[in-house]
């Protein structure tokens, strides 16, 4: 794979046959051939690469939908990918707050995806 473009699906196979390191420098290099300067940008792209590793294991979890149904709904792919990410940072903030969750984290993630939709995503930002 020679470059990323967040407004279209990498190969499954051949992004998850890339090295972790080398799916964020491809997602870093994409932002910065696009003039887009995020406060962390390693940051920014390691969220990509989360999100799009999610993506590529299919229907293992509902990431692959969600992308999907808020594209259906008007959200452009990077944009949709920004919006799981949005819900995945929040999870991971909640499970860094050293508290025992009371629910399987795996459940909340799910959830939240299926709550997620392109109007709620849109009002938050």
């Amino acid at each position: 794979m020679e470059q990323y473009d967040p407004h279209h699906a990498p190969d499954a196979a051949e992004w998850l046959a890339m090295d972790e390191g080398e799916r964020i420098e491809l997602v870093r290099d994409y932002h910065r051939r696009a003039g887009v300067k995020p406060p962390n940008a390693s940051l920014h792209a390691t969220m990509h690469v989360v999100v799009e590793n999610q993506v590529a294991m299919g229907d293992e979890i509902p990431v692959r939908r969600t992308v999907d149904r808020l594209q259906a709904e008007g959200l452009d792919r990077h944009e949709a990918i920004h919006a799981v990410g949005a819900v995945l940072a929040e999870q991971m903030f909640d499970l860094l707050k050293m508290v025992p969750p009371k629910t399987d984290p795996a459940t909340v993630y799910r959830a939240s995806l299926e709550r997620l939709t392109a109007e709620g995503w849109r009002r938050s930002r």
